[in-house]
């Protein structure tokens, strides 16, 4: 989970100064359907999102009709809806704007049944000025993975599915056989084209810059290739545990919540070839070649590790196998990346939180500076994407330390978008990828196939995994995983910090 900002005393933007309602791209107004509305996920991250989008004027206009377990009147719901936003909004609402946005929203209790709710949506709906064949129905399945069924099994006896849209949260069942069944289900009710596979790592800026800086730059498409490139590492240690989380992580762990929905999905953007144009189709058929290219995930290239005192935590077996940390070795068998590693690692309770891809290159081939000069002693050159909300960037190299001599040092060039005018500009994960919903742009969502060619890929490393490896709370993974990077170095921890 992404870390949170208290709220803020200044105010949304005023919307005379950004960007106008999509009326000159000719987007409908939105009912949007929020199941699992009174949940963490929906507190700390769909709710002030929405709120932002409608506010900031960047969304259409919108009905938000939530729906839980929970037995809610409207205003328990819309104080419940204030209270998230006063504790997870990075910017306050101003008085006037909370009323605005708080009459846009209604709720129905799930229990209530699939007739109830398509009441309380056609009666959003109507709220728009919309006739009853126009509306465009957003289902955000915010829900655990085992809920999705009930939940597009409501929707079609509620007549909610035709011109409609759903986006479903990870994970996209645990294994390949349930992969493809869970899919089949879908598709039963949803065509591929209504369904909108949320990966929050594909929403962020600096996951979108990795494209924007491979295609538009001369710079760095020449070499972005295994003649020039040594290895790809993915990092993403989390310092946070469970949270109370034990029985979704359980019969779960690190892969299957982390690597194949997250990691594999970035992976994707940096391994993809060209598309023929930047428009979603052909981004999806690259980033599914690159899973059709991986070779099977092999037991001997993976780690797996449990930190100490897992086995204590409440809902959590005894004997508890399940990996609280994996690092994997992955290899591409394609003419671009044959013979270049990628590491992927990722884990609970580490020393630190952090999200970065690291691209090293090859070395020179041949040395011309003396021994002690200081070439070579801290790695290969690299190119760093932050994908914290940052979204920093960092180009690293040996350069002439100033003074006598010829003594070399790694030296490096950042930057962040905190740096451009257009910084407050940048929509969080979700803000971005609930917009792109309802502009019906699959750019940055997953496909059935692709999904299910991952699992596919796994199947080695699920029928065999290693045994877990044990490992401190605030260290870096086990000791194993060190000897799964020879002859590298893991970039984590930094060789250098950030820059302010």
């Amino acid at each position: 989970m992404d870390g949170f900002h208290s709220a803020q005393t200044i105010a949304y933007p005023d919307p005379s100064a950004t960007a106008r309602r999509h009326d000159e791209e000719d987007v409908p107004p939105f009912v949007i359907v929020l199941f699992g509305a009174t949940g963490d996920l929906a507190r700390r991250k769909l709710l002030p999102g929405l709120a932002y989008l409608h506010v900031s004027q960047l969304a259409p206009d919108v009905r938000i009709v939530g729906s839980s377990l929970e037995e809610l009147s409207g205003e328990e719901f819309r104080e419940l809806v204030r209270q998230a936003l006063d504790e997870f909004a990075d910017e306050s609402l101003t008085d006037e704007q909370w009323v605005e946005f708080s009459r846009r929203l209604s709720y129905v209790p799930q229990p209530a049944g699939a007739q109830a709710l398509r009441q309380a949506v056609v009666a959003a709906g109507e709220e728009l000025g919309v006739e009853a064949g126009q509306v465009q129905w957003l289902h955000y399945l915010s829900v655990p993975p085992r809920a999705a069924s009930a939940v597009v099994t409501t929707l079609k006896e509620a007549g909610l599915v035709e011109n409609s849209r759903v986006i479903m949260e990870k994970p996209f069942g645990t294994d390949l056989a349930s992969a493809v069944a869970l899919n089949a289900e879908v598709h039963q009710t949803f065509d591929e084209s209504q369904i909108f596979r949320i990966d929050h790592f594909l929403g962020k800026e600096a996951a979108q810059n990795i494209l924007a800086l491979r295609f538009a730059n001369g710079l760095f498409e020449p070499i972005w290739n295994r003649n020039f490139i040594d290895h790809v590492q993915i990092d993403v240690p989390e310092d946070l545990g469970l949270d109370d989380r034990a029985a979704f992580y359980e019969p779960t762990g690190a892969f299957k919540d982390m690597v194949v929905t997250h990691l594999f999905q970035v992976l994707a953007f940096v391994a993809m070839e060209p598309p023929t144009a930047l428009e979603p189709r052909s981004i999806s058929e690259e980033k599914d070649k690159v899973f059709r290219s991986m070779e099977p995930i092999q037991p001997t290239d993976v780690v797996r590790g449990q930190y100490v005192g897992y086995r204590d935590e409440k809902g959590v077996a005894r004997d508890s196998d399940t990996e609280t940390f994996i690092a994997v070795k992955v290899a591409i068998d394609n003419w671009r990346w044959a013979g270049v590693p990628f590491y992927l690692r990722t884990g609970k309770k580490m020393a630190a939180g952090q999200r970065i891809i690291s691209v090293a290159f090859k070395e020179a081939p041949r040395s011309m500076f003396r021994p002690g000069s200081g070439i070579g002693t801290e790695g290969p050159d690299h190119l760093t994407f932050d994908l914290a909300d940052e979204s920093r960037l960092s180009l690293s190299f040996y350069g002439k330390r100033p003074g006598p001599g010829m003594r070399l040092e790694k030296m490096s060039m950042q930057f962040s978008t905190a740096e451009t005018d257009d910084s407050d500009d940048v929509l969080t994960a979700y803000e971005r990828l609930i917009l792109d919903a309802m502009l019906g742009d699959h750019t940055l969502f997953t496909t059935a196939d692709g999904i299910e060619t991952l699992w596919e890929r796994s199947i080695p490393l699920l029928e065999n995994p290693p045994a877990a490896k044990p490992y401190p709370v605030g260290s870096w993974g086990p000791n194993a995983v060190h000897q799964l990077i020879v002859p590298h170095a893991w970039r984590l921890p930094f060789e250098r910090e950030w820059r302010g």
